[in-house]
């Protein structure tokens, strides 16, 4: 048992207090696990572009202070009351849409867009008390060998599950097919490796920054298209 359970922790974050602006290095109080939510200390975090779409606050209710970061990798420090799949020293993976596993969308194979923990860009705080966002729900952490790459494997979290996922579970291409891909960013290029893994012939790859080419052909990308580089098609009706 950590020797900080059960209290509250003082700790160092970003805190972006107004969108757009400058993110403020501040300390916070992080409280312990209520009942089904684990205690996380971070490690190590990439930059997911969702973090700069929620900062911008662009299209959606502002809603601030807000701490950015889900895309990260950490040790469980402690956890809440029925928690029983993860326990103190876990290694485990932040997972941007949780999955509370009993839902008619967990236990379906078209969706995993879960009833309790799906994205809900209002709500910016626990389920229990509706005060505490520095700690997370279970069913929004995923376990991992503990041998893995915290510095590396937290793109996992985010980026690469999300593509690979929506080539392998949602489009699920046949082998032998042509897949086209738009965007080579992190999501599109697990997306094109998604599509390597199950057998595509062809994977086009469609980016306004042709620099993405050559790294994008270690994923599986056999074809490229710039749109810049062609005319503007003709409208419906024109020779």
């Amino acid at each position: 048992m950590s020797s900080t359970a059960g209290q509250v922790i003082r700790c160092k974050a970003a805190v972006a207090w107004e969108a757009g602006k400058p993110l403020v290095m501040e300390e916070v109080e992080v409280a312990p696990p209520q009942a089904m939510e684990v205690r996380v200390k971070i490690l190590f975090t990439a930059l997911c572009h969702t973090d700069v779409y929620f900062w911008e606050a662009k299209g959606q209710t502002p809603l601030f202070p807000r701490i950015f970061g889900h895309e990260a990798g950490g040790i469980v420090e402690s956890v809440g009351t029925g928690v029983t799949d993860l326990k103190p020293g876990d290694h485990v993976l932040p997972v941007f849409t949780g999955e509370c596993k009993e839902c008619r969308h967990c236990k379906s194979e078209e969706s995993n867009m879960c009833d309790l923990l799906r994205i809900n860009t209002d709500r910016g705080v626990m389920l229990n008390d509706g005060n505490e966002y520095t700690v997370v729900h279970v069913g929004c952490l995923a376990k991992i060998n503990p041998a893995a790459p915290l510095d590396k494997v937290c793109v996992l979290s985010c980026g690469i599950s999300t593509g690979l996922g929506a080539t392998l579970n949602v489009a699920k291409p046949k082998k032998g097919s042509t897949v086209a891909i738009f965007g080579l960013g992190a999501v599109g290029l697990a997306a094109a490796e998604g599509a390597r893994l199950s057998g595509a012939s062809r994977i086009i790859g469609v980016d306004l920054n042709s620099n993405k080419f050559n790294e994008a052909k270690k994923f599986g990308v056999t074809e490229f298209v710039n749109p810049k580089d062609h005319k503007e098609a003709c409208s419906r009706g024109d020779s």
